[in-house]
């Protein structure tokens, strides 16, 4: 299926997308593509907010832009990384029995699968800029993004057989 069609599919029901990518087979090519598009569509989504912030302030906006480049193509892939390994390690305190592929899936298609709440944020965050509008578009991401991770995490972790 094509990733767009993942994703719509994904609103409707997390759990089964991600298990339809687990049983595709354990791919860290397509772990890390995964992770790359989201960490490049997070980048994108940032750029109405520094424009805005570098209007209004006079800072140089090529500046603010290198920073988040550098930021979310180069440091988050590497948080992100640590951070599906304890939520595994978390997981399997509480009797998950998934693998670390599993995990790092989950938390990267999350990311993905979010992105569109993402980038409507950075978008209300261009225009609109700080207020209830920017927080309830901030809310609702974190809600959406946190429903697909702990979806995607509670099929990762189930026993296969």
């Amino acid at each position: 299926m094509p990733v767009t069609t993942d994703i719509a599919a994904t609103y409707r029901g997390p759990g089964r997308v991600i298990r339809r990518l687990l049983d595709m087979g354990q791919r860290e090519d397509r772990a890390l593509a995964i992770l790359m598009a989201a960490c490049a569509l997070v980048f994108v989504a940032q750029m109405p907010r520094l424009a805005r912030e570098a209007h209004l302030t006079g800072q140089e906006l090529n500046m603010l832009l290198g920073g988040a480049l550098l930021g979310w193509l180069i440091i988050a892939p590497l948080l992100l990384y640590g951070i599906a390994a304890l939520s595994h390690l978390l997981a399997r305190l509480v009797g998950g029995r998934g693998d670390w592929y599993g995990a790092r899936l989950a938390l990267f298609w999350s990311l993905l699968a979010s992105s569109p709440a993402l980038l409507l944020h950075g978008l209300v965050a261009g225009f609109v800029g700080p207020g209830p509008a920017l927080q309830g578009v901030g809310i609702l991401w974190l809600v959406v993004f946190g429903w697909f991770w702990l979806s995607g995490l509670r099929q990762a972790e189930r026993p296969t057989a």
